[in-house]
């Protein structure tokens, strides 16, 4: 029962934290919710000191609180135009974070808010942490705060898909219709920040990074469409959780820690194999057009000598090295592609001309 309800968890989890990591994404912030998740620290332990109680939720209102402070701080420095926004980052989040850690460190000493928990988390005892009322188990606190957290966004992302759409790709014109960017990108900041608090104790502020960008940045590589970016970011976030879950399980190693590393896997192989952006589809357009322009080079020549004293030359195959300039490889990748594809002929071992291969010579030389 704790193996699944830990995996039911993780699953839980991994979704909410997708769904608005999807829009850090797009608008290029996804170092946004590191920030954030290490900056709310100093808002949870201020709100712990003023509640004395760890289930409160005013610690969720105190690090969302703290979220939009960070993201407000990190966003007027780069406003200066003397910060650039990694820098103003690398500044805000360091700085907040560690204010946390002293708070802890001086004043919560024999509290459980310690640093490795907010770290990697404690996804392995979330299961021994329930809440009990009437003397009725009705399971794990952290499924019960991380399904809160998911319905949330998902009501969050359902009301606003609109407005969060056109204000990612076009905030002018978001401004200019009534919208207003800066508010949407602080409601953002918000379900960010209310994510990473609902993660911290179960999973810890390592994996919420993980989960928010890995999965919608691996997404991103397989397709244009936002509805689909969104609903691939939730299914790959639910198979990283689970497959971590079980590559610990067999490894005995961190929960969280495997799971953080599926993600880094599931996205070098989206990287690499991704039918439009990955890197072999790359090399294989980049293939694809030296293709292309050699035999384009090979029809234009043979056109140029065509019906030409010159032609029982320079028509010739093993000219092409010498008068092209071209090494073995790249002529014999140019005449074979126009023998297959039916632009040239050979007969009596010169090159000729189809019709059809004879009309993109032209158009080549007219472009």
């Amino acid at each position: 029962m704790p193996q699944l309800e830990i995996q039911i968890i993780a699953v839980v989890t991994a979704l909410a934290c997708a769904l608005p990591g999807a829009f850090l994404v797009l608008r290029r912030v996804s170092m946004l919710s590191d920030a954030i998740s290490h900056a709310i620290l100093p808002g949870i332990v201020l709100a712990f000191f003023l509640t004395e109680d760890l289930n409160s939720p005013l610690l969720i209102l105190g690090a969302a609180v703290t979220g939009v402070i960070t993201a407000g701080l990190i966003e007027a420095l780069n406003r200066t135009g003397r910060v650039r926004e990694d820098a103003a980052i690398g500044l805000v989040f360091p700085v907040l974070f560690s204010i946390g850690v002293i708070l802890i460190a001086r004043y919560a000493g024999g509290v459980h808010l310690d640093i490795d928990a907010v770290l990697l988390g404690e996804l392995a005892f979330a299961p021994f942490d329930r809440i009990v009322i009437g003397g009725r188990d009705l399971g794990p606190k952290a499924l019960w705060v991380m399904g809160s957290v998911l319905l949330v966004n998902t009501a969050f992302i359902t009301t606003l898909y609109k407005e969060l759409k056109l204000s990612t790709f076009d905030p002018p014109l978001a401004a200019a219709l009534g919208f207003s960017p800066v508010l949407l990108h602080y409601l953002l900041m918000g379900a960010v920040s209310v994510t990473a608090v609902g993660a911290f104790d179960a999973v810890g502020s390592i994996l919420v990074v993980a989960l928010v960008v890995g999965p919608p940045a691996t997404a991103y590589l397989l397709t244009d469409s936002l509805a689909r970016l969104l609903l691939l970011s939730a299914a790959i976030g639910t198979l990283a959780a689970l497959v971590g879950y079980w590559a610990s399980h067999l490894a005995d190693a961190s929960i969280a820690g495997s799971m953080a590393t599926v993600v880094g896997i599931f996205f070098f192989l989206a990287y690499l194999f991704a039918p439009q952006q990955g890197v072999i589809a790359a090399i294989r357009r980049a293939r694809g057009h030296r293709r292309r322009f050699a035999q384009q080079m090979l029809l234009v020549h043979l056109l140029h000598h065509e019906d030409t004293p010159e032609a029982s030359r320079e028509c010739q195959p093993e000219h092409l090295q010498e008068h092209l300039r071209w090494n073995e490889e790249i002529a014999g990748i140019a005449i074979k592609s126009s023998l297959r594809d039916r632009l040239v002929v050979s007969r009596g071992g010169l090159l000729h001309l189809t019709s059809e291969g004879r009309e993109i010579a032209r158009e080549a030389m007219v472009a």
